[in-house]
């Protein structure tokens, strides 16, 4: 069967092409066997894109190293997750959006854990088709929602979540594709179906990187595709603290966010006019 994407949804294909280019690499930061298979034809082809812009052959490059971001991205939450799923209390583990991930497939999960996978249903119909004869190392529920237009969280609970205990949540490659409000929307529900001390994580870039002329060779790709870039940051931490999450924002370099791998200097905060993007990791407060 032949599942057609949309934009946004394609995206998705393009962040398994480079899992399974980093997983091809000698000094790879985690092995995905399944990501070759979850990107398909068109996921290469996307990926050949980016790095046309990234590194032109006639010029230094000059925009972020999306290779290198994706898998110190990957890995940090790889890390996040394991550590979370660790304390027998943390049961269940929400991938919203799941796009193309294969964590259900290619961790070792503890027996306690459950993984939800929010998304589209036509996202989820060509993982299924992608993934054939896998077998997921953990027990997992498919849940066919859209996080933008609603009723993705009665969806969810529907599906087996239980909003009483605790939980751990990646909102990744999502929200730099969101206009604000639904940005603060999506936000909002996270927090009506987590238990306090509850894990959320996510990833965001800050204004200057919707905004900055040198930028403008990777953000003309995505709105090529039909995906444009609409939200940026710079306050995560009170972005989320705004929807009852307490967190914290490293940058990739940045330690603990780094792994060797990350190619340029990390500016201080207090630096304006930038380009930036943030891992955000907290625990959803009690009040």
């Amino acid at each position: 069967m032949t599942v057609e994407l949309d934009a946004i949804e394609r995206t998705a294909l393009l962040t398994a092409a480079l899992r399974a280019a980093e997983t091809g690499r000698e000094d790879r930061l985690y092995a995905d066997p399944y990501a070759a298979r979850l990107a398909g034809r068109a996921g290469p082809s996307l990926l050949a894109e980016i790095r046309a812009v990234t590194f032109p052959a006639d010029r230094p490059r000059s925009l972020p190293s999306t290779p290198d971001y994706n898998a110190i991205r990957t890995r940090f939450l790889d890390d996040l997750l394991r550590s979370a799923a660790a304390d027998t209390a943390m049961t269940q583990i929400v991938l919203a959006p799941a796009g193309m991930d294969a964590r259900a497939y290619r961790i070792d999960w503890p027996p306690h854990v459950r993984i939800f996978e929010v998304d589209r249903p036509v996202v989820l119909a060509a993982k299924e088709d992608a993934l054939v004869g896998a077998v997921p190392r953990a027990g997992r529920t498919a849940v066919g929602a859209d996080m933008v237009t609603g009723g993705w969280t009665r969806a969810l609970v529907a599906a087996g979540y239980d909003p009483a205990l605790p939980s751990a949540w990646l909102l990744e490659g999502l929200l730099y594709y969101l206009r604000e409000a639904d940005v603060h929307r999506v936000l909002d529900q996270v927090r009506e179906v987590t238990a306090p001390g509850s894990l959320v994580a996510a990833d965001v870039v800050n204004a200057a990187a919707l905004t900055l002329p040198h930028m403008r060779a990777l953000l003309d790709v995505f709105a090529g595709w039909g995906c444009p870039w609409l939200f940026g940051t710079d306050e995560p931490e009170a972005l989320f603290a705004a929807h009852g999450i307490d967190a914290v924002a490293v940058q990739p370099g940045d330690p603990g966010a780094d792994y060797g791998r990350w190619p340029d200097p990390v500016p201080p905060r207090s630096r304006t006019g930038v380009r930036r993007v943030f891992f955000v990791h907290g625990r959803r407060r009690a009040s």
